[in-house]
């Protein structure tokens, strides 16, 4: 995208003492974590009292947070679009608050119709538009340094995230219940996200007259050799379809081990406070993995990250099928590294492929297919335990998919696109 020749003025902005793009860093951190009400791992502390509150069962929920999670999901390829035409602050400023009011439609859930449609909001507010916009945000603001600043956002996430789950949820679900943490949590994402992301997101700095990963001349002189392409572009490609299965795998069977957290380690003799504490453990381990990927990203290709998360995925997979209070710490580190390379590819990876001209279209269309993901793994997992009394035989039959992925990965390439008409910076690289 080209500087435009009249850059728009923003106090905001020319009061920074340091490069905006650092204060978008932050902000967008804190709106990932503030998503944590809606991702599996704060799901996952609130499942058995609902499960018992609502008298029901564990398949019956886990159905429900599958249709729930596909119907949030079908709006983000217009939330997508939404935030590409109108720009991140708006965007979020009206996603934090559909957020907030979702959280404390939870806490008002008396049967599973509106558990249902709470799922349907949690999940396509939060872990969906959230969690989308706040990545959207930094992906503009940073290229070369892209890989850091999504690994940045991730750890501060994964370990928030963790603590959060495993350190704040389940207190809170003790003291005030699962329907008071969950209107407590909607306060806290009125009172502090909202304002924020209203006041600090910003779209593309060249619209402000900066440019993204420094924001002063220093850089003005070298133009930045980004593959800008359409959605349309991109969904024609190989690549793209590789790198969003690759994606979908993991979200799918990620999200339903950490769904089932607790009862898969119970199963493995572990009782609920030390399965509490091992998403403490899995948070610093997939910071730390989010970290080292960030770092790397910049360094290396890609797909040979993907492939790493792939295969972490299958080792965890097969660790779970067995698990035994000996083997606890070998599963954590697996599914950490698998969530922690995840996070910062899933952030950054489609930014590489495809730019960030038509970035939040794309990113909604694959974001859409990865939350559907994780409506699946949940609902397979409960289903297999239903059909044969364990755990065992489907996450060790399911592992073969990430190795499958792992291969395939090998050979994704970054495309080159023409240039297509109304679409600046568009280069072959």
């Amino acid at each position: 995208m080209r500087p435009p020749t009249d850059p728009q003025r923003s106090r905001v902005i020319e009061g920074s003492p340091v490069y905006y793009g650092w204060i978008i860093l932050a902000v967008a951190g804190l709106g990932m974590i503030a998503t944590t009400p809606g991702q599996t791992v704060g799901v996952s502390v609130f499942l058995d009292p609902i499960i018992s509150d609502l008298d029901t069962t564990r398949t019956v929920v886990s159905t429900l947070y599958l249709v729930g999670t596909l119907i949030g999901s079908f709006a983000l390829p217009w939330v997508g679009r939404f935030i590409d035409a109108r720009g991140p602050r708006l965007a979020v400023t009206l996603i934090a608050a559909g957020f907030a009011l979702a959280c404390v439609w939870m806490g008002q859930v008396n049967g599973v119709v509106m558990l249902a449609v709470g799922f349907v909001l949690i999940r396509g507010l939060g872990q969906g538009s959230l969690s989308l916009v706040s990545i959207h945000v930094v992906n503009l603001w940073f290229v070369r340094r892209r890989g850091l600043a999504v690994g940045i956002v991730g750890v501060a996430f994964a370990l928030a995230s963790g603590l959060v789950a495993g350190s704040v949820l389940e207190p809170m679900v003790a003291s005030l219940g699962w329907r008071g943490a969950y209107t407590a949590l909607g306060a806290a994402v009125a009172l502090v996200v909202l304002p924020l992301g209203a006041i600090f997101f910003r779209g593309h700095p060249e619209r402000f007259g900066l440019v993204p990963d420094r924001g002063d001349g220093a850089d003005a002189g070298r133009p930045l050799r980004e593959t800008n392409a359409t959605l349309g572009q991109a969904i024609r490609t190989r690549a793209f379809w590789i790198v969003l299965a690759g994606d979908v795998c993991v979200a799918a069977l990620s999200t339903g081990l950490v769904f089932h957290h607790f009862d898969i380690l119970a199963a493995g003799g572990l009782e609920r406070g030390l399965a509490a504490r091992a998403l403490i453990a899995f948070g610093f381990v997939s910071a730390g993995a989010i970290l080292l990927t960030g770092l790397l990203f910049d360094r290396i290709a890609p797909r040979f990250l993907l492939a790493t998360m792939l295969a972490a995925q299958a080792g965890a997979l097969a660790v779970a099928g067995v698990v035994r209070p000996e083997f606890v710490l070998g599963y954590i580190a697996l599914i950490g590294i698998t969530q922690g390379v995840r996070g910062a590819l899933a952030g950054a990876i489609y930014a590489h492929y495809f730019g960030r001209a038509a970035i939040g279209s794309i990113k909604g269309f694959a974001t859409t297919a990865t939350v559907a993901g994780t409506a699946a793994g949940p609902l397979l997992f409960a289903l297999g335990r239903q059909w044969t009394g364990s755990y065992a035989l489907v996450l060790i039959a399911s592992a073969a998919i990430p190795v499958l992925l792992a291969v395939a990965s090998l050979f994704v390439r970054r495309p080159t696109f023409e240039r297509s008409g109304g679409s600046d910076g568009v280069a072959a690289v």
